[in-house]
């Protein structure tokens, strides 16, 4: 049956209600962003000192520098400081809202199924970043600066500069972070019912293949960092495949005592 003017405008209703509720909740993310961001900036040089600690240990004691060559270089390196900082403080917030405007479309079982990835995420994202940030990175640093010396009577120092340096630790950190989120991923998939234990299970020898590829890819090329980020990405992958046996032999247990329930 054909709807009617006013039934149209009843069904527009709802959905002009949702999107000034989503513009109004995205007005608050970029306020708590600008917000973080102009707090980071008043504490950029505080905060680029602990980003140049891992740097700074790599280095032997009293040498070691950062330098620029453009002038309005570390201008806009502590812009990218503030911005990354203020980005990392204000997420839990815009991480908030977000799951506030979703979650009053979901069911109750629902909201119970996402809130242990909802928690998850946070934590394993920085676990991985403090990998990085107190293994990898001074691991990596130590490895290049051991490149320092006399070749052909000509001395190589290294001589960062800090734009490329501040490149290449959010590149860390991010990178890190993102790839301990592998267990979210999984488990999501699992859950939803688009990969089954099994078939992640039978195609290991691939995943494990996958895995090493993309330590290769997002670390240097030093051995040493990807191997930090392979033999972790490995254990949150057969963590995961564990998880989704226990849940699963949850789930045929309360299967086969619901039928004698109902009996």
């Amino acid at each position: 049956m054909a709807l009617g003017i006013s039934d149209i405008d009843e069904t527009q209703a709802p959905l002009l209600d949702h999107l000034v509720e989503l513009r109004a909740r995205l007005v608050r993310c970029v306020l708590a962003l600008v917000a973080a961001f102009g707090i980071c900036l008043y504490f950029a040089d505080p905060i680029l000192g602990f980003l140049i600690q891992p740097l700074k240990s790599a280095f032997p004691d009293g040498e070691g520098q950062l330098i620029f060559t453009k002038l309005y270089e570390v201008f806009f390196v502590q812009l990218k400081v503030a911005l990354f900082a203020g980005f990392c403080i204000s997420f839990p917030y815009i991480a908030n809202q977000l799951w506030a405007f979703v979650a009053p479309g979901l069911y109750a079982k629902e909201k119970r199924a996402f809130l242990p990835f909802l928690l998850l995420t946070p934590l394993l994202f920085i676990a991985g970043a403090s990998l990085a940030y107190y293994v990898v990175m001074p691991t990596a640093f130590r490895w290049f600066i051991g490149f320092e010396g006399t070749v052909g009577g000509l001395e190589i120092e290294a001589l960062p500069a800090a734009n490329e340096y501040l490149g290449l630790v959010m590149q860390f950190i991010l990178a890190f972070g993102i790839c301990f989120l592998l267990p979210v991923l999984l488990l999501l998939l699992h859950r939803a019912g688009i990969v089954t234990r099994t078939q992640l299970a039978s195609a290991r020898r691939y995943i494990i293949v996958g895995v090493v590829a993309l330590a290769a890819i997002v670390t240097p090329p030093d051995p040493g960092s990807q191997l930090i980020l392979a033999i972790p990405l490995l254990l949150l992958f057969e963590g995961s495949l564990l998880i989704m046996r226990l849940t699963e032999r949850k789930a045929a247990k309360d299967a086969t005592e619901k039928p004698v329930e109902e009996a």
